[in-house]
């Protein structure tokens, strides 16, 4: 299975893995599963950062580099396909970020591993809920 990590999920992977439920911490585990990652995460990092809401102890191009090679995460690009891909996945809000990441999962074939209510209960993309 192809699994992309919503920015919370891949956040609490690594910074705070109690937060995932044990059946999502299973499947991140899994060496059958890929797990990806969208560069629209890493931005909505920097804001977190920015906004002091996420505190990271070194540089977050270091930081992300780290996560990238421990998780052993594929890059689910911004492309012109998912832009494209954008208005077909209604989410019922304009959250450009959690639009984006929908997108790339419709677009790339991945399910979206995800703890937010309005993105599980989009009917165009799978989504794993972290319950």
């Amino acid at each position: 299975m192809k699994l992309l990590l919503d920015t919370h999920i891949w956040l609490w992977s690594v910074l705070e893995p109690h937060r995932l439920s044990p059946p999502v911490a299973g499947e991140l585990t899994n060496p059958e599963h890929q797990l990806w990652l969208s560069a629209v995460s890493v931005w909505e990092l920097q804001m977190l950062v920015h906004k002091k809401r996420v505190q990271l102890h070194e540089e977050i191009g270091t930081w992300v580099a780290k996560t990238l090679n421990m998780l052993q995460l594929n890059e689910a690009p911004l492309t012109i396909e998912v832009a494209l891909a954008i208005p077909a996945v209604s989410l019922g809000h304009g959250d450009p970020a959690d639009q984006i990441l929908a997108a790339s999962a419709k677009v790339f074939g991945l399910t979206l591993v995800t703890a937010d209510e309005r993105l599980i209960k989009s009917k165009q993309i799978a989504t794993m809920p972290n319950r």
